[in-house]
């Protein structure tokens, strides 16, 4: 299997690189180990049973006969070689410290909390080898806080994938003060090696597309609290007026409520003063009841 030239030097192997994820049982962990897959990389799927990973490897093959469906419409047979070749190049692990032993590329996907995050970090970088390089998925937590867990601050990195992963196309590629050039640049050909087009940022709350989406959001919810337009009609407006595909309050409902309030609360205690990271009542009351959106059936809005 190539892997891109930089990718080669940076990770002191000639013929492959290995990404690592664990799934957390998240769709977007599933999607980006597929993606990474079905690109010719050998990767291996950790979490903490067995259970939690044959539902992700099941989540994973069934999303790849759906896009064989459409992506080999007219040949059925190249789409069984497709999913074929692709489950080959992936592997899965309840046992993280033995993986990591030969992996060139660690991609964490795990719970948006610190604690839990900076404890992986912390335990992986005692026997992964001095040229793997460590990158997280987070859409909230600031990279160099995750660095400083480890030893390796200059072999770290951000790579912020997006929901759903096989069609959107960006990747966030995050460079703290401490990353080195060369590991960025790794971090930018893998992206493109799996088919993404990476941008880079520096390590700032939200990255880009968050931190700009989620106070737009916020703001959203703010408009409707003081009761200047409806939810509907904000949403209604935000579709025919801006050509955004789901409104502020349908994409809360999409995204999590929980997910959004835990983003701007993390942001807050960052920056207390920020007006555009100050908690929504509203927010916070739906979120203590429970309504969490699509996924617990009632949000902003109600769900069968």
């Amino acid at each position: 299997m190539s892997v891109p030239a930089r990718m080669q030097d940076a990770v002191g192997n000639d013929n492959k690189a290995l990404p690592f994820m664990p799934s957390d049982a998240l769709k977007s962990s599933q999607d980006a180990m597929k993606v990474a897959a079905a690109s010719g990389h050998t990767v291996v799927l950790v979490d903490q049973s067995d259970e939690i990973l044959k539902k992700s490897t099941k989540g994973i093959e069934e999303s790849l006969k759906r896009v064989t469906k459409k992506k080999f419409a007219d040949k059925p047979e190249a789409g069984a070689e497709f999913i074929e070749k692709t489950l080959k190049n992936l592997t899965t692990s309840t046992d993280a410290v033995a993986v990591v032993h030969s992996t060139d590329l660690v991609i964490e996907a795990i719970v948006e909390n610190q604690e839990m995050k900076n404890e992986l970090f912390k335990r992986l970088d005692k026997f992964a080898p001095e040229h793997t390089i460590f990158a997280s998925n987070t859409s909230s937590l600031q990279i160099t806080q995750l660095a400083n867990s480890t030893t390796r601050q200059d072999r770290f990195g951000g790579l912020h994938f997006f929901n759903p992963v096989p069609m959107m196309k960006l990747v966030e590629v995050i460079k703290t003060p401490m990353t080195s050039q060369k590991t960025f640049e790794s971090l930018m050909d893998f992206s493109k090696a799996v088919g993404k087009s990476p941008v880079s940022c520096k390590d700032t709350p939200g990255f880009i597309v968050n931190r700009l989406l989620v106070p737009y959001m916020l703001e959203a919810v703010r408009l409707f609290e003081r009761g200047d337009a409806s939810k509907e009609d904000i949403d209604v407006a935000m579709k025919l007026g801006a050509g955004y595909p789901m409104g502020p309050f349908e994409l809360l409902d999409y995204v999590g409520l929980d997910t959004s309030k835990y983003i701007m609360d993390g942001w807050h205690q960052l920056e207390p003063n920020n007006p555009l990271f100050a908690p929504s009542p509203l927010l916070t009351k739906l979120v203590e009841e429970k309504k969490l959106g699509k996924k617990t059936g009632e949000g902003f809005y109600k769900y069968k």
